[in-house]
């Protein structure tokens, strides 16, 4: 969109929040670059150029706004809904995958070189990959100066900077202020939140608007005993990252989602906010995806009574692919207590002063070797979770940030007892795919019956084929249809 001057300048004269994170304007007399919604009077258009990213602004010599702090703004919801390399590299890229692998790690999980790499990135996204992740591990910095007390060494190496003196350039040079004047700023504003130890508050945007019932709803409802539970109005879980193991609190507020993170290595941070917008699905474009299914005459009415529904995704794809085959023909309940006896078995426990949760959920590796005659469900679905947990576990099944989503789909089909529904669902939750349906879900027929929609599965999906790319989320509209816990946001 940043190619497109006319429509850019439009939207940064309405201080059109939906663009944020679609753009950035970099003013030409300031040196400063800004989200499209800044609050500061616009430049002239004569002033103004565009980037398709933060990083391209700093690499091209812009420092960020003060007012309207570019850097917290959602991300662009390209990533989401591509699954071509650039929006492959992207996810890796938030997932802190160049700070842990380098350039190189990112381009052999790819396939590509890293010259091909870097080409591909500067093309479409205007800086390269050590750019992008610069620009992540100032934001990333800003975070942990602005809510914890941590020292500034502790800060620059958590953020993953190599050297105090990179993380004070850089920070200078993307915020115009140092380190320590960026934390007594914070500190003589009073916007600092009232901290407890060890435990980090943040503020995740979105764009308007997030309806939030299904999404938590959704989460609260088939929540697995001992690693996810519903408290005080918030979704909590447990999480598994590279440097250890974290817990995570979200709850939703009407602009924001408030976030608090328990981490044992603060290493983890960005690849844990990572993880908590995919599994809300803040980075998605609700403006675009609900027109679309308007234009449905028998969606329109789901859509103008509970519009912005998210996609509930998950902060583990293997681990959703294990609860996916858990969940098989069976009731919700029957589910979670499933999980709950696998993860008790096998999973590794933790501690957590401030709820319930006992346990992180087993890595597929940690699987390999159960018993099949000690799960308490049909020989066949035992064949299916031995299957897919030796296939993760082996290599020969990737379903993470840069896995190819038709060749997940091709490898996930080729598992015995895998059939449309769990390869579906695994496509919609676990790897992201705005345009994964199914047509053969029993809450989705019903749906369909209900508004005089064709039930069958091949006319559905042909019928489907007008609310492309976008189906994923017309399967949230269906299925909110249904009075089922999944479609209210649960009283604490």
């Amino acid at each position: 969109m940043h190619t497109d001057t006319e429509r850019c300048v439009r939207a940064v004269r309405s201080k059109d929040a939906r663009f944020d994170g679609w753009f950035f304007t970099a003013v030409l007399t300031t040196g400063i670059y800004c989200r499209p919604s800044c609050p500061a009077v616009p430049p002239k258009a004569e002033n103004m150029v565009f980037h398709p990213s933060a990083a391209a602004c700093q690499q091209a010599g812009f420092r960020a706004c003060k007012r309207c702090r570019p850097d917290t703004s959602p991300g662009s919801p390209e990533w989401n809904a591509r699954a071509d390399t650039v929006a492959r590299a992207m996810r890796l890229i938030q997932d802190g995958v160049v700070d842990r692998e380098g350039v190189p790690g990112l381009a052999a999980r790819l396939g590509y070189s890293t010259r091909q790499i870097e080409r591909q990135l500067l093309a479409e996204v205007g800086a390269g990959p050590l750019a992008l992740a610069r620009a992540q591990r100032a934001q990333t910095a800003r975070l942990l100066i602005e809510t914890t007390a941590l020292p500034m060494a502790e800060v620059a190496f958590s953020a993953g900077f190599s050297s105090i003196r990179s993380f004070n350039d850089t920070v200078r040079a993307v915020f115009a202020l140092s380190p320590s004047e960026l934390r007594t700023r914070v500190n003589r504003q009073g916007t600092k939140p009232p901290a407890t130890p060890g435990v980090l508050s943040l503020r995740l945007p979105f764009r308007a608007p997030l309806n939030p019932d299904n999404l938590f709803g959704h989460l609260a409802a088939t929540a697995v005993p001992g690693v996810e539970e519903w408290r005080d109005g918030a979704y909590r879980r447990t999480l598994v990252l590279p440097h250890g193991h974290g817990i995570v609190s979200l709850a939703p507020r009407p602009d924001h989602i408030a976030c608090r993170l328990s981490l044992a290595d603060a290493r983890d941070l960005t690849l844990a906010i990572s993880r908590c917008r995919r599994l809300l699905d803040l980075d998605a474009d609700p403006v675009a995806v609900d027109e679309q299914l308007r234009a449905d005459p028998q969606l329109a009415p789901l859509v103008d009574k509970a519009p912005g529904r998210r996609v509930p995704r998950t902060v583990d794809a293997a681990e959703f692919a294990v609860r996916a085959v858990l969940g098989q023909q069976v009731s919700t309940a029957a589910a979670r207590t499933h999980a709950a006896r696998l993860v008790t078995a096998h999973g590794t426990p933790v501690d957590d002063p401030e709820g319930g949760l006992t346990h992180l959920f087993p890595d597929p590796r940690a699987l390999v070797g159960l018993d099949p005659e000690t799960l308490a469900f049909p020989r066949g679905r035992r064949t299916s979770l031995t299957a897919l947990v030796g296939a993760l576990a082996g290599g020969s099944l990737n379903l993470g940030a840069d896995s190819d989503w038709n060749e997940a789909r091709a490898r996930l089909a080729a598992l015995p007892g895998f059939g449309p529904w769990t390869t579906e669902v695994i496509a919609m939750r676990a790897l992201g795919d705005p345009d994964a349906f199914l047509p053969t879900d029993l809450g989705i027929r019903r749906a369909a019956d209900a508004l005089g929609l064709p039930t069958s599965p091949a006319a559905l999906t042909a019928r489907a084929a007008s609310w492309r790319p976008w189906r994923a989320y017309a399967v949230q509209y269906l299925w909110a249809t249904g009075d089922h816990p999944v479609n209210r946001l649960p009283v604490s």
